[in-house]
């Protein structure tokens, strides 16, 4: 009933204008419907101007009062109306918001130069070629009047000759801007400046508002004009920014509130084309676009080459990514489902992992030192490995996530990706401390992951008083805190000193078993209670250390203001008391010192021999 009344409020306006600029004193001897509208013509002024008309004129020549149906008309009766109103001799703006209108409506009545001289088509043609082509903005806002023109405005090629234009347009821009941005420098070599870095990228915010098909072929032919990949990225991310935020009711993870369908599917389209669009230059997109995109594409259940390779992406450049980036919500509503999508972040690091970066080491000269912990790639490493640790920290908590899955991301990169294993330690601490109903076997396979020999000193007092861990984990933990203590040690005496005795009572560790007549619980406190013997031990030996230094910091002292001389007396003296280069009092000694004396007394002879 409202569509009724709307319509024909809409007639009566459209016969108010019509009698505005129609003859008055002549009556009207052609009557042409629109859509529902009437229009009372005349014949003279229609069939002198449109093709179809007079055709419809002729098969009906009998008649005194033609009554004509126009089907299909592009734009209906408004475009109708302004062509009438041509055929009339009134006069009336063409702009770029009725130019589309009106070259189309010129093509269905057949308004070409054939039947009369500066036709709507001519007069349309040039419009668009002299003014419309030449301005950016323009050619956007004609764009927008093709989308409900389609696809005669396709076939008219109105909408491809406005996409060339605003491709060239964009294309010229960046040169003008990349020109105006060079500059000397103090050393006489041109270079960029960095300021109005932006200047040629202002059409960025005029594309948002065109319907993602037309984007697209538009995207496109900006690649094949060469648009800058940063430029190209900059517009997708507007372009996403407006289209994907319209429709609050996506976001439904309780599901009460029915979601539009429709809105739904027109969001779906925009991330697979955008995700199609996307250019292959690494930071072209900021990486936290890429994952927004990542969670729209599982929230709308898009296609699964879509998420796939917004995965590759994502894991090609990983190493730049934030914990919040990789904690994606998972939006399955089942009652076993976790928290958030493991799978999907368990795939990114698969593609990380065995990514290819032969070729961008090939320029790198790093590339004769793939060992080298400094390389690129290793350093890739070191920053996913911490990434990976605090958001297995983040996941351990939930009840839902299970020990396998919990494995296969801890698993995913190699072994020498870590070089430190505290981050791996407190992730699993948490996982044994949200799920205390694993069995004994399960926790041995988890603490497996560990090396407890890469924990620092705090972990590894931690893990050694940990009671969630198994047994054995707590062994190989004393264990190699006892070989670190026993380094330092080592380390903190010269070899001349005589090293520290230190009593293992029931130190079993070396042959790899625990002692058979003491509980595993007897064997756990012993350890404990030699582990804090032998760090009181060390702290002992330090102190000893320092009082050592502190002596020979004195005697240098004493040295530099004693004079030489009395010290080399002195000093020879003491060397004369020991008597190592004189004879000593006991027959038959070796003392390297008796045959080094002899060896130069008979050289002494041999040169005097010679000398005489």
């Amino acid at each position: 009933m409202d569509k009724q009344q709307q319509q024909l409020f809409l007639s009566k306006s459209t016969r108010q204008r019509c009698n505005e600029w129609i003859f008055r004193d002549v009556p009207s001897d052609i009557t042409i419907e629109v859509n529902g509208i009437t229009f009372a013509l005349h014949k003279f002024p229609l069939v002198s101007r449109s093709g179809r008309i007079q055709r419809l004129v002729a098969e009906h020549r009998d008649s005194d009062m033609l009554r004509v149906e126009l089907v299909n008309i592009p734009g209906g009766a408004e475009s109708f109306e302004l062509a009438a109103k041509f055929c009339y001799g009134i006069n009336f703006e063409i702009t770029s918001f009725n130019v589309a209108q009106l070259y189309c409506v010129s093509d269905y009545l057949e308004m070409t130069e054939e039947f009369s001289k500066d036709n709507l088509g001519s007069r349309t043609e040039e419009y668009l070629e002299s003014v419309v082509c030449k301005n950016l903005e323009m050619c956007v806002e004609v764009l927008q009047q093709c989308e409900s023109l389609l696809p005669l405005a396709d076939e008219l090629k109105i909408v491809s000759r406005c996409i060339d234009a605003i491709a060239s347009k964009a294309c010229a821009e960046q040169i003008a801007s990349s020109f105006s941005r060079l500059e000397y420098s103090s050393s006489g070599r041109l270079h960029m400046s960095r300021q109005a870095k932006c200047e040629g990228d202002w059409w960025i915010e005029d594309l948002s508002v065109i319907r993602i098909d037309l984007y697209e072929r538009l995207i496109t032919a900006m690649k094949c004009r060469g648009v800058r990949p940063e430029s190209i990225g900059a517009s997708l991310v507007n372009f996403a920014q407006k289209e994907l935020t319209k429709k609050c009711s996506l976001w439904n993870p309780s599901g009460h509130t029915k979601v539009d369908l429709v809105s739904t599917d027109h969001e779906q389209l925009v991330v697979e084309t955008i995700v199609s669009l996307l250019p292959v230059e690494k930071l072209a997109v900021p990486i936290s676009f890429l994952f927004g995109l990542l969670r729209s594409a599982v929230m709308l259940d898009c296609s699964i080459a879509c998420r796939l390779d917004l995965e590759r992406r994502i894991g090609s450049q990983l190493d730049i990514a934030t914990l919040d980036d990789i904690l994606i919500p998972s939006f399955r509503h089942a009652v076993d489902s976790t928290l958030f999508d493991v799978d999907t972040v368990q795939r990114i690091l698969v593609n990380f992992s065995q990514q290819d970066d032969s070729e961008e080491d090939m320029d790198d000269a790093s590339v004769f030192e793939s060992d080298s912990p400094r390389s690129p790639s290793q350093t890739a490493l070191f920053k996913v490995a911490i990434l990976v640790d605090n958001y297995l920290a983040e996941i351990a908590p939930d009840a839902n996530l299970k020990l396998a899955k919990f494995m296969a991301v801890a698993e995913t990169l190699p072994e020498h990706a870590r070089t430190i294993h505290d981050g791996l330690y407190r992730a699993i601490d948490i996982y044994l401390k949200a799920h205390q109903g694993l069995s004994d076997e399960d926790k041995k396979k988890l603490c497996k992951l560990i090396d407890f020999q890469k924990l620092s000193q705090e972990a590894g007092a931690h893990a050694a008083q940990n009671e969630r861990l198994p047994i054995q984990s707590i062994v190989q933990v004393l264990y190699f805190e006892q070989l670190r203590l026993r380094n330092s040690l080592c380390c903190s005496f010269p070899e001349d000193d005589p090293k520290p005795v230190v009593h293992h009572h029931s130190w079993r560790i070396n042959s790899g078993a625990l002692s058979a007549a003491m509980s595993p619980r007897d064997n756990y406190a012993s350890l404990r209670r030699e582990n804090r013997e032998l760090k009181l031990e060390l702290t002992r030996m330090r102190m000893r250390l320092n009082d050592l230094e502190k002596d020979h910091v004195c005697m240098r002292r004493d040295m530099v203001k004693s004079r030489s001389h009395k010290f080399m007396r002195s000093f020879s003296k003491k060397i004369g008391k020991l008597s190592l280069f004189g004879h000593s009092s006991s027959r038959g000694s070796s003392s390297p010192s008796r045959q080094s004396y002899r060896t130069d007394s008979k050289v002494i002879e041999r040169t005097c021999a010679s000398t005489d």
